[in-house]
C-alpha cells in the first residue's frame, strides 16, 4: 500500500500492483483480461485495460464488444477506484451504464474516478474509451464502503 494525502487526511491506498493482484485472484476478472494501467490515490483515479477476445463478441466474427462485457469492465473499474482508497474490493449497491457508440476491434480503456468515498457508500464514474481515445460508454457505480460484518463462529 502507498500513502497519499487527500485533502488534509493521509490515507493508505492500494497500489496498482496490489489492485492487479486482487484482480488476478478472481477467475472472472482474469477472463475479462483486465490489467491495471495506473492507480493514482491523489487523483482518486484508476485506469484499466481489457483486451478483446472472441468470447466478448456480440456476434461471432463481428469484433464488436457485447454490452454486458463492457458493463462488467465498468463495474470492476469503479469498484477498484473506490476500493483503492479503502484497501479492499467492495460489493456493488447500484450500477448504470450509457453506451455511446459501438466498441469494434479495439481494447477497452476504462478510466474510473471516485466521486465520493463515504462511510457507507462510495460512488465512481467510469469513462470507457477505445484505443484511439474515442469515448464509447460512461457508467456510474455505487459501492458499499461499510466494513463487512464479523462472521459467526457458531
Amino acid at each position: 500500500m502507498s500513502k497519499a494525502e487527500v485533502g488534509k487526511e493521509e490515507i493508505t491506498a492500494l497500489t496498482a500492483a496490489e489492485i492487479q493482484e486482487m484482480l488476478d485472484a478472481s477467475p472472472f476478472n482474469l477472463f475479462l483480461s483486465l490489467t491495471v494501467v495506473s492507480a493514482d490515490p491523489v487523483k482518486q483515479e484508476v485506469t484499466m485495460r481489457s483486451a478483446m477476445r472472441p468470447e466478448f463478441e456480440r456476434r461471432p466474427g463481428s469484433k464488436q464488444w457485447h454490452g454486458g462485457v463492457i458493463a462488467s469492465v465498468i463495474d470492476t473499474a469503479g469498484d477498484f477506484a473506490v476500493g483503492m482508497m479503502l484497501g479492499r474490493g467492495l460489493p456493488t449497491v447500484n450500477f448504470r451504464v450509457d453506451y455511446l457508440k459501438p466498441a469494434v476491434d479495439t481494447a477497452l480503456i476504462a478510466v474510473s474516478r471516485v466521486r465520493r468515498a463515504g462511510k457507507s457508500v462510495g460512488v465512481a464514474d467510469v469513462d470507457v474509451f477505445d484505443e484511439k481515445g474515442s469515448l464509447l460508454a460512461i457508467g456510474r457505480g455505487t459501492y458499499s464502503t461499510q466494513d463487512a460484518p464479523a462472521r459467526s463462529t457458531r
